[in-house]
């Protein structure tokens, strides 16, 4: 059995990264800027917001 995934996408990083930016900015560049980040966003909205 061959199983194949698909290479191109969003993944749980980006698309939690452009969440939290439209949340706090509510701006689509932001949002698109901060989707290619993903994970360092996500990173620094936590360290930044929550901690």
């Amino acid at each position: 059995m061959n199983t194949r995934h698909a290479g191109a996408g969003f993944s749980l990083g980006t698309l939690i990264a452009v969440a939290l930016s439209w949340s706090a900015n509510h701006s689509i560049l932001w949002a698109i800027i901060h989707g290619f980040l993903s994970w360092l966003y996500v990173i620094y909205y936590l360290m930044t917001r929550v901690l």
